[in-house]
């Protein structure tokens, strides 16, 4: 089962905030964790949305509207994720709780969503 642990944006991250060593250091061992177990898949950071394009397709069969970031509420974005695949839904709560906060800061916030197959 796939599941992917969505790490909410913040004022910091949207503001090219990067962790500090401590955090570094926690969010390694714990992808190190992920790889040993042999359920990670992939994880990767996202630039801020200022960095960032959203396509709306507000009518059918007319081209898209396109919106240069920023976008707000940042705390509705993303800033990373971290894809795993697990034997159950219980597993992959296990292995979202064990996840540093990962703003360090009391900011952090994960969504555990499970991907269609």
């Amino acid at each position: 089962m796939l599941f992917m642990l969505i790490v909410k944006a913040t004022h910091s991250s949207e503001n090219g905030g990067h962790p500090n060593a401590e955090l570094n250091h926690a969010m390694s061992k714990y992808n190190e964790e992920l790889v040993k177990a042999g359920v990670r898949v992939m994880a990767k950071g996202i630039h801020p949305s200022s960095n960032g394009m959203r396509f709306s397709y507000v009518k059918p069969g007319e081209e898209p509207v396109v919106t240069v970031g920023p976008f707000q509420p940042y705390q509705e974005l993303i800033t990373g994720f971290i894809l795993i695949d697990v034997k159950s839904k219980e597993e992959a709560v296990e292995w979202a709780r064990k996840m540093p906060d990962p703003m360090g800061n009391g900011e952090g916030q994960i969504e555990l969503r499970q991907i269609i197959e």
